[in-house]
């Protein structure tokens, strides 16, 4: 039996994706997670085959817990679980060390065969991930956008202020300092033309860098 970790803030998803899982008969979910902080704690105390990490968390986004999975837990493969198939996304998970991506939107059995092949040691993207990510290799850095100009924290800062975050709510999630969390607003204000938080917010929402 293939042992899971799933992260996922909805309780009603992650009980879907349980079943999904554990339906094929070789995969058993033996621990779950509502935040970032708590994936990163089953992960460590749990030790699973794979983790499966939702990449729109409360507190430490998926993005983070790869991060530091891969630092603490090296033995332990993450598979990104996202609604987002752009391709800014596919590059930051791959990035933080993500060895598969998979959209919620992926048929059942994508999710199975994608946490099978990575516990093999092997990559799994869907086939939109792996067109993004071609199309990111053949563009290089010629035609870089706005978004991809932002580093991986400055991505991850530019999602929380979107969805409401304060800039102490932003510092305590990423253990930085207040004046670091507004020293990469303004840089992100900078890169992508924006004047204030509300432009910021317009600009992530009609570029699909969070959910409504």
């Amino acid at each position: 039996m293939i042992k899971v970790l799933l992260a996922d803030d909805h309780s009603i998803v992650r009980e879907g994706l349980r079943k999904v899982l554990e339906d094929s008969n070789e995969i058993e979910v033996i621990a779950e997670a509502a935040d970032g902080q708590a994936a990163l704690d089953e992960a460590m105390n749990k030790k699973p085959d794979v983790a499966v990490i939702d990449i729109s968390m409360p507190g430490m986004d998926g993005l983070e817990v790869t991060t530091r999975l891969n630092s603490y837990c090296p033995d332990v493969p993450v598979l990104i679980l996202t609604m987002h198939d752009e391709e800014q996304y596919v590059i930051r998970a791959i990035e933080a060390g993500a060895m598969g991506y998979v959209t919620k939107q992926s048929a059942p059995e994508q999710l199975v065969a994608a946490v099978k092949k990575i516990h093999e040691g092997r990559r799994y993207l869907t086939e939109k991930a792996s067109e993004a990510l071609a199309l990111r290799v053949i563009r290089g850095n010629k035609s870089q956008t706005l978004t991809e100009s932002l580093s991986m924290r400055e991505l991850q800062v530019l999602r929380k202020l979107a969805m409401g975050s304060t800039n102490r709510e932003i510092a305590t999630s990423y253990n930085i300092s207040v004046k670091t969390v507004d020293t990469y607003r303004s840089r992100i204000l900078k890169k992508l033309n924006l004047r204030n938080n509300a432009e910021l917010s317009r600009y992530a929402i009609q570029n699909k860098l969070v959910e409504l």
